[in-house]
């Protein structure tokens, strides 16, 4: 067999036992609220550690100030309750325009 193959399956497998654990050891496993508050605060920062690197790094160097400026434009009208739509074409047209104006 296929080495690649044989990975995909080990993968396959794995992730299969991962989704599964959920459900099995649901009423069993009782988790302690502040592991749970402690699992709530580390979603959230590896996902404003992820919002960071896309917005502010580009080939392994600063992505310049439109694409940063277009990604606080965004967050202030999540912030303010703006429709998804709205947040997404305004940090578009926001980071379009400061490249068009040559601010990069």
């Amino acid at each position: 067999m296929n080495t690649t193959l044989v990975v995909i399956l080990a993968l396959a497998a794995g992730t299969y036992a991962f989704r599964l654990v959920g459900p099995v050891l649901h009423g069993r496993v009782t988790v302690p609220p502040r592991v749970q508050e402690l699992a709530s605060a580390g979603a959230v920062v590896l996902l404003v550690a992820l919002l960071a690197t896309g917005a502010l790094t580009e080939s392994g160097g600063f992505a310049g100030w439109a694409r940063p400026t277009g990604v606080l434009v965004g967050a202030a009208l999540a912030w303010r309750r703006a429709p998804f739509a709205v947040v997404v074409l305004a940090a578009a047209v926001t980071t379009a325009v400061l490249r068009g104006v040559g601010v990069g």
